[in-house]
């Protein structure tokens, strides 16, 4: 039976590939799906800041007509995709959602994964949004206003890569590519029911470098394990443009996906020492580490003896948001968004000594993580310590900061130590607002990260029913 449009644009990218090859349908009805779930529901989401959709459905006639002759570039062949605009992208605006940027250009560049993903053939559908430079883990900005969560939208999306994990979350395209300095991808996979992976720092490529410096990474955003392991494919590997770039990696990421964790050694650490969780997340956290129990892990609870780095972060993060604003001239400040402007202003007069003495706290991290993993496999956190809050605040009501940080405890600490980190959702909270647990691992550690990460996903049938249309909390199951 042929599939619907509302069918196609369910399906993840694994999916529709085995579709093409089987001649089911065709990356045209795909790209078509896509866009018709943009059309219908991204008023109320705000995910896309750009759709190109001449541009899109040509690229999917083209795709159609080589999966016909048998004849294909790549694994990503016809898939529809979106990309985060922080990213380069030939004859696309990157505006990095600020005012402060001339939409004509030129735009003569693609980022390394944009250009892999051309270059295997995906559909671009076109761009998603961010808070402006990517700062916070909420995704509004001056320019193009609010992003919302598919499962309510009266809720975040999370940040920075809150459109990417929207329009994956709805159903506008089965993946897309973000970023993430202090939890980018993982915030708003926890938020939107997805997975996201930041992969070790260096094995996707940036160009140009982030002026936040090691501390961001670029990583896949899908709906399954398997798509991000495949994404990750696509997109990591060497270019000569990012000066800390990793050598590509041997093999495919998909290797040994399927080997479980039976025998692997797991600290769980519902807090990381320092952090404080809402019950419903740590309900469903728990249970989730008791599925990785009776897959075969061993699973011990157990802290590993850090300190709450926040504010050597902030060092880190604000002199790099300040470096960012250097090229808009003088008077850049006064045009921002107002935390943003805030945090830059708080760090203004810190000095090379404060910034290595963040640096040196970094490294100290590193090291202690490093010893960690010599004793276990894996850390398993929650990604959140909540579920999605209002979109009208900053912080959850009642917080103790507005600073975004200060409800991400989990995330930030692993892009200081630049370790592979994925969120998986593990559960719907009585909200109906979805919960993610993390995964990490030792430096260059991915495949068994999205190793351990896809087994809890089989074990424990974590792909839940998403709301086919933006509505109220307590869509799904």
């Amino acid at each position: 039976m042929t599939q619907t449009p509302a069918d196609l644009a369910e399906l993840t990218a694994a999916e529709l590939l085995a579709g093409y090859a089987a001649g089911e349908f065709s990356p045209v009805e795909a790209t078509e799906a896509a866009l018709e779930r943009i059309e219908k529901h991204d008023a109320a989401l705000n995910a896309f800041v750009l759709v190109d959709r001449e541009s899109a459905l040509a690229s999917a006639e083209a795709s159609a007509a080589r999966w016909k002759a048998g004849e294909t570039l790549g694994p990503g062949d016809g898939v529809p995709t979106s990309i985060k605009d922080i990213f380069l992208t030939k004859d696309w605006p990157t505006l990095r959602g600020t005012k402060l940027i001339d939409e004509a250009g030129p735009w003569d560049a693609d980022a390394p994964c944009v250009a892999r993903l051309r270059e295997t053939g995906a559909v671009l559908l076109g761009k998603t949004a961010t808070p402006e430079f990517a700062w916070k883990g909420v995704t509004d900005c001056l320019r193009s206003g609010v992003t919302s969560n598919p499962w309510d939208t009266s809720t975040h999306a999370g940040g920075s890569s809150g459109g990417a994990a929207a329009a994956v979350g709805a159903g506008m395209g089965p993946w897309s590519v973000g970023t993430d300095g202090g939890g980018s991808v993982r915030i708003p996979a926890a938020f939107t029911g997805t997975v996201a992976i930041k992969a070790t720092y260096g094995t996707v490529p940036m160009y140009p470098s982030s002026p936040f410096g090691t501390l961001a990474h670029a990583g896949p955003m899908t709906r399954t394990v398997k798509d991000t392991a495949l994404l990750l494919d696509i997109i990591s590997g060497f270019d000569s443009r990012d000066w800390s770039a990793l050598p590509t990696p041997q093999g495919s990421f998909t290797d040994g996906l399927e080997d479980g964790i039976a025998g692997l050694r797991i600290a769980y650490s519902p807090t990381l020492g320092f952090g404080e969780n809402d019950p419903e997340v740590e309900r469903l956290v728990g249970e989730a580490v008791k599925v990785l129990e009776e897959a075969g892990a061993t699973v011990e609870q157990v802290d590993p003896q850090i300190a709450d780095p926040a504010e050597p972060f902030h060092v880190l993060w604000f002199t790099g948001a300040a470096k960012v604003l250097e090229v808009f001239g003088p008077d850049a400040l006064g045009q921002i968004d107002p935390g943003l402007r805030e945090g830059i202003e708080k760090y203004q007069d810190a000095t090379a000594l404060d910034y290595l003495t963040a640096t040196a706290v970094r490294m100290d991290l590193g090291v202690i993580m490093g010893a960690f993993h010599e004793q276990y496999d894996l850390l398993v956190t929650p990604t959140m310590p909540i579920t999605s809050f209002d979109c009208t605040r900053q912080a959850p009501a009642g917080w103790k900061s507005e600073l975004w940080t200060s409800w991400t405890p989990y995330t930030y600490p692993f892009n200081m130590t630049q370790q592979p980190a994925a969120s998986v959702p593990c559960g719907i909270a009585e909200n109906g607002l979805p919960v993610g647990i993390q995964f990490v691992a030792a430096r260059t550690q991915d495949r068994l990260v999205l190793r351990a990460a896809h087994a809890y996903e089989q074990a424990s049938g974590a792909r839940f029913s998403r709301p086919v249309a933006p509505s109220a909390a307590g869509t799904g199951d």
